[in-house]
């Protein structure tokens, strides 16, 4: 798949892409976190995409898996509304000031700071801490 974006184009291969991002909404649906750590490196290694088209195409990905989680997860009643009130403010706060952020430091330094969040979430879940 051929994609073009402030007039340059690149190929993406969604041979991995699509059977990569199903995984992904799995794990992230079924041990609660998002999917974002593992979007960025498939979007960005396997697929070798410019980290400034993988984060708005990471997030727009995430908000429609997080949106059937929340809702699938309302179903079966583990969703605490009072808690969800507090964090989404945050949340979309951080969505605006973090792109101003990344756009002024180097694509390096927003992969090596994806790769320590992804080793914290990684111990995390594995128990380590």
């Amino acid at each position: 798949m051929k994609i073009e974006f402030w007039g340059q184009e690149f190929k993406a291969n969604l041979a991995i892409g699509i059977p990569g991002a199903f995984l992904i909404a799995i794990m992230s649906s079924m041990f609660g976190f998002g999917g974002g750590p593992f979007m960025v490196p498939l979007m960005t290694v396997f697929m070798r995409l410019p980290m400034y088209v993988v984060v708005g195409s990471s997030l727009l990905a995430i908000f429609f898996n997080t949106l059937m989680g929340t809702a699938r997860h309302y179903g079966f009643g583990n969703f605490d509304l009072i808690f969800f009130l507090i964090m989404f403010p945050a949340a979309i706060l951080g969505g605006f000031i973090g792109p101003k952020i990344a756009k002024r430091i180097s694509p390096i330094a927003v992969k090596r700071v994806a790769v320590v969040g992804l080793l914290i979430l990684a111990l995390s879940l594995l128990g380590v801490f």
